[in-house]
């Protein structure tokens, strides 16, 4: 089973999408040709969003770096990025077994009407594998692991039912979608509470900026292609030593620039392609659910926080917090993480944070700042534990040097390591065992318990 399931995930998002889309779509009622269309543009979407975060990470990385050194940033959890993180969970025993383990889950609570979201983003599974994998380093007990894993994965399904109507109001094409993703769904709860908070502060309940008014407002200064070049020429200055450096860095920095702006403008091309994909899968499920059950039910297909990620707010609040995160992680008192490889994946904080803002750019980059730097010591604190888990990878697989963490150092990731729901089931089991198992398990049942009631009444 770790031999298939490896295969799987080995083959990617863009691969397996095209075979899924096309089999849904056919079970669906779809024809052959659309539905292959369909599942093409969605795989043709991963991958030019992988060349695209590729493109930031490359030329993000090195000057980055250069500026650890430059000012001595160097702190001691290692960040090993979202890519060796996941390798690292889905690598140890849970994770081998997380794919068919949370699937079965995802169709008892769909046959029991407690869930409406069928999960299948299979990729982001690894984020049940990671906090599973983490706590069965920790305990050295798989039943622990597994406890943990299908704990985030149930707790996540409900969010998804949860938020779902309110995601798909405010993302144009995302009908018939939820997001069972645990690290966008962590954040939700702050969005609301820092929102409701922001609403009875004098002068800040008065602004309501979003991406169009940005550009009406600032013109140039406001297009996120603008800004990335900006910010990346910034950083690219940043990364010298002296001023003679800089001018002989002339080209790497502008360059740097134009290769931000490029992923700002282009991220929201790219994603496009999901929405066109998307479209008429979601249609003939809405259609056939109509028939075949009345138009009051639903169901919704769980999906990737990938399709999302180029609304104009998330790129340019994304954009306005990579320095901001730097200088966090190096003046807050008690961490011990910097963000370098993870920085990457800042766009999906924002996923489900700005259909609760409504798209507020100030609102969203405060809303931001807060989870980020609570994060910060959700890493430090997971850092030890999590180090674990990727030494033992390191072990079996010595040839891949992406899960090997420097010596000196402790692993860590800002996804999924920073997620609240990651760090609540960690904090429960690590500091009070299993009257931290019981409270879990009385707040999952009892949101499952709520979620049916909910679908029910509706």
């Amino acid at each position: 089973m770790e031999a298939v399931f490896s295969y799987i995930i080995g083959l990617g998002a863009a691969v397996m999408m095209p075979i899924i889309f096309t089999i849904l779509g056919v079970c669906i009622g779809i024809n052959f040709s659309k539905a292959l269309k369909s599942g093409l543009y969605v795989g043709v979407g991963f991958v030019g969003l992988g060349v695209i975060t590729g493109l930031l990470t490359s030329a993000l990385g090195p000057a980055l770096q250069d500026v650890v050194t430059i000012y001595g940033l160097e702190l001691q959890v290692f960040d090993m990025g979202w890519p060796a993180a996941a390798s690292v969970a889905y690598n140890t025993l849970v994770g081998s077994f997380i794919i068919p383990v949370c699937l079965g889950v995802n169709l008892v609570l769909l046959l029991l009407g407690c869930t409406r979201t069928v999960n299948i983003d299979l990729w982001n599974y690894w984020h049940f594998a990671f906090i599973g994998a983490v706590i069965y380093f920790m305990t050295g007990s798989v039943a622990w692991g597994f406890f943990a894993a299908i704990i985030c994965y149930v707790i996540t399904l409900v969010l998804a039912d949860v938020t779902a109507k309110k995601f798909q109001g405010f993302y144009p094409g995302m009908e018939g979608i939820s997001i069972p993703q645990p690290f966008c769904q962590g954040f939700m709860p702050f969005a609301i509470v820092i929102n409701k908070i922001l609403d009875f502060i004098p002068g800040i309940n008065k602004v309501n900026i979003d991406s169009e008014g940005m550009k009406k407002k600032f013109g140039l200064f406001g297009e996120p292609l603008f800004l990335g070049v900006i910010i990346g020429i910034i950083i690219g200055c940043l990364a010298c030593k002296d001023s003679l450096e800089l001018i002989d860095k002339i080209p790497t920095t502008l360059g740097l620039g134009i290769k931000m702006g490029a992923v700002m403008e282009l991220i929201p091309r790219i994603t496009s392609l999901f929405i066109e994909g998307l479209k008429p899968i979601s249609e003939a499920t809405r259609e056939l659910i109509a028939k075949k059950f009345g138009e009051d039910k639903e169901l919704y297909i769980g999906m990737s926080p990938a399709l999302v990620i180029g609304h104009p707010t998330t790129l340019v609040v994304s954009l306005l917090l990579i320095p901001v995160t730097l200088v966090l992680a190096v003046a807050l008192p008690g961490n011990q993480f910097l963000p370098l490889a993870s920085l990457a994946g800042m766009f999906y904080v924002f996923v489900m944070v700005l259909p609760f803002t409504n798209g507020n750019v100030l609102r969203s980059f405060i809303v931001g700042l807060a989870v980020v730097a609570i994060g910060l010591y959700f890493v430090t604190f997971m850092a030890g534990d999590f180090t674990m888990a990727a030494h033992d990878v390191a072990m079996a697989h010595p040839d891949d040097k992406a899960v090997q963490v420097p010596e000196g150092f402790q692993a860590g990731a800002l996804d999924f390591a920073s997620s609240p729901i990651a760090f609540l089931i960690y904090g429960a089991i690590k500091w009070a065992s299993y009257i931290g198992a019981g409270i879990l398990t009385v707040i999952t049942l009892a949101l499952v318990a709520w979620n049916m009631v909910r679908i029910n009444k509706k």
